[in-house]
């Protein structure tokens, strides 16, 4: 049966104007995004098979081109249009922190540090350059490494800082293992640049190590 001959209640988009977007589930929410199903299933019934083949949302959403493009139902045009809605995502949690305070919205900065930087497959070293009203001026990669490490420069880290005239700095870096425990040598790392940055009257605020879930704050421990 088509979509359009379901109940109202029970069709993805009319649902998710009725009860909203935490109302679907992952299957309906990526029904709308697909719109039409393909020869003898309907969106809904790709959807779940779609989630089945790649396991999880996430693992659908960070396919590569080739992979996700292999699947049925899918193509270029919607690989473009899925990346499209991700960099909207990001951009979106950007905004946030262009406007606000990030000592005041550290969810926020968490949530917009991990659209960054999970999903990558080699270690990255990242700075979010702050005003004197802690808002955010940009975020850089500086550095990128080997699939458990990245070489960290302090000096090229307060070069930027200067560049983009900040007065505050909030480092983040991933573990593409996905355990966001920081190591001994993150530690020693950002004293080192602690050191660095006090040199050049800038303050850190913290350092976000991103894993798989979760990102563990230097800051909250006490290491700052």
């Amino acid at each position: 049966m088509a979509i359009c001959d379901w109940p109202q209640g029970e069709r993805p988009r009319e649902k998710l104007l009725q009860q909203g977007a935490q109302a679907l589930s992952d299957a309906e929410l990526l029904a709308i995004f697909l719109r039409t199903g393909v020869a003898g299933k309907t969106a809904v019934d790709l959807s779940r098979e779609l989630l089945n083949r790649f396991g999880t949302i996430r693992a659908l959403l960070k396919a590569p081109e080739k992979q996700f493009c292999d699947a049925p139902g899918l193509g270029r045009a919607k690989f473009a249009q899925l990346q499209a809605v991700l960099e909207l995502a990001r951009r979106h949690l950007a905004e946030q922190l262009h406007r606000e305070n990030a000592l005041n919205s550290p969810e926020d900065t968490r949530r917009y540090v991990s659209s960054r930087l999970r999903d990558r497959d080699r270690e990255v070293f990242a700075v979010l350059f702050l005003d004197n009203q802690h808002r955010m001026i940009a975020f850089e990669e500086l550095f990128q490494g080997t699939i458990d490490s990245a070489s960290v420069y302090p000096r090229e880290v307060i070069r930027q800082a200067l560049a983009h005239n900040a007065a505050a700095l909030i480092f983040a870096h991933n573990h593409p293992s996905g355990i966001a425990e920081p190591s001994e040598a993150d530690r020693q790392i950002t004293l080192r640049l602690v050191r660095a940055a006090e040199l050049m009257d800038l303050r850190v605020l913290d350092h976000l190590v991103v894993g798989d879930g979760e990102a563990v704050s230097f800051a909250e421990r006490g290491w700052i």
